[in-house]
């Protein structure tokens, strides 16, 4: 796979080598059981370079509070959304994921003139967007959006963690561990679990 320094936007056709802000897009939280997913838009200052920018998976818990941090006060704009587990439950979750990126991309104070999302699949949006496989890893407006949207969602499952401690969303953020999935058959699902995925409606039919 390239890396960040082999990679450029212009590699995604003649539009993308033009000026004009460009926002970075990432979501966390697709795989959890509970809880909604967060989506982050970002357009950096390429006048205020922010090191250290990477993949939010990479880097510790800490750094990643740092780098948001550095992100809110650095970048041009940026902005944070939501899709709830309703959404997910009633759209499915990736298009609810797609609303989340949406969302976020409609609260940025400025208009970008393109996109670019991490993944292999976009939202519809009234400017020009392109996905780009790995884009967390590669680009850095997308490293910046998805720390700031793990940073958020993290945030939120302690938050989670004080209504619902019997599940330990501090510890396991609401992914399907074996910690989870024994706290789930053993208590049944909260309000936050997201009743259309599979361990969450065994968890139902056995209760």
């Amino acid at each position: 796979m390239p890396s960040r320094r082999s990679f450029t936007l212009e590699q995604l056709g003649p539009e993308w080598a033009r000026p004009g802000l460009v926002a970075g897009v990432d979501e966390a939280g697709r795989g959890p059981l509970a809880g909604p997913v967060f989506a982050a838009a970002v357009i950096l200052d390429e006048l205020r370079p922010i090191p250290g920018l990477a993949d939010s998976k990479a880097i510790s818990a800490a750094r990643r509070e740092h780098l948001a941090e550095q992100i809110r006060a650095q970048a041009l704009c940026c902005a944070v959304a939501s899709a709830s587990v309703a959404e997910i439950d009633a759209l499915n979750i990736l298009q609810a994921t797609l609303l989340a990126m949406r969302r976020a991309v409609e609260r940025l104070r400025l208009r970008p003139h393109r996109v670019v999302v991490d993944g292999n699949r976009s939202p519809a949006l009234p400017m020009t967007v392109a996905a780009v496989v790995k884009g967390d890893a590669r680009v850095a407006a997308i490293s910046a959006a998805s720390i700031l949207a793990k940073v958020e969602r993290d945030r939120f499952c302690l938050a989670l963690h004080e209504a619902y401690p019997d599940y330990g969303f501090a510890r396991h953020k609401g992914y399907p561990t074996p910690a989870h999935l024994a706290a789930l058959a053993r208590h049944g699902p909260c309000e936050a679990h997201r009743r259309s995925f599979g361990p969450v409606q065994r968890a139902l039919e056995s209760a």
